[in-house]
């Protein structure tokens, strides 16, 4: 046996269990790759006794910042597939990383049907995927952080965040300041619901027609033919 065989032995004997079933379904849960190789590292630590790795420990591992891999983190939190649980063992208590919400779900999309009404926390996850969607690109750990504060902080709903999103994208602005001054604006005025989104938005665009109409006739000398705006409420008939 040569030393070649030898180190392919030594492999073998050093296996790494991990369900199957997660690689084929991770990108269906709506998992990017960075976030599947968060989720191998922890399966990965707590398999060799560290129930809780720490974000430098992870970052270690992978080719990201610790603020990167704390992003990813909150995030998976955040969908409900990642849970930090406390554990007591002979008068010592420390924490521990839980996957069950990741493999509930792979587990229940495999034998049972989705539910045909998503939960709170399958709605916020959900508007992480639609930003990706849309800008074409996984986004970057300030826009995961700028999405979680909306939710978090400003306790925006997903459904408003959708709406402020579509709008953004149907005036061809599609960048996170002005989604956000959307959504600002929308609060100011005590909007929390996508119908009083509608009503609002519905109501700016008709007082923007006329002012526009009135520009391009003093420009050209010429009655100028009203703007259809119908487009800007198709991301309303959506919800």
């Amino acid at each position: 046996m040569n030393n070649d065989d030898l180190n392919y032995q030594r492999m073998l004997g050093n296996p790494f269990s991990f369900p199957g079933i997660l690689m084929e379904r991770y990108a269906a849960l709506g998992l990017n790759e960075t976030e599947m190789m968060i989720v191998l590292h922890i399966c990965f630590f707590q398999q060799r006794g560290t129930m809780f790795p720490t974000t430098d420990e992870l970052a270690a591992k992978v080719t990201l910042s610790e603020r990167e891999v704390a992003l990813i983190l909150r995030k998976l939190v955040q969908r409900n597939l990642l849970q930090i649980e406390d554990v007591q063992e002979e008068h010592v208590r420390s924490q521990a990383y839980s996957l069950n919400g990741l493999w509930n779900m792979v587990f229940a999309e495999t034998v049972y049907p989705k539910p045909e009404k998503k939960t709170v926390k399958e709605e916020e996850a959900a508007i992480f995927i639609l930003f990706e969607q849309e800008f074409g690109r996984p986004l970057s750990p300030f826009e995961i952080e700028t999405v979680t504060l909306w939710l978090d902080e400003d306790m925006q709903p997903p459904s408003l965040i959708k709406a402020a999103l579509r709008e953004a994208v149907l005036m061809s602005k599609l960048n996170f300041r002005y989604i956000d001054r959307i959504l600002r604006e929308w609060k100011r005025k005590g909007i929390r619901s996508v119908d009083q989104a509608r009503k609002e938005s519905k109501s700016f665009h008709e007082n923007q027609r006329p002012a526009a109409a009135v520009q391009a006739q003093s420009q050209s000398g010429q009655q100028a033919p009203a703007r259809d705006v119908s487009i800007y409420y198709n991301w309303l008939e959506e919800d």
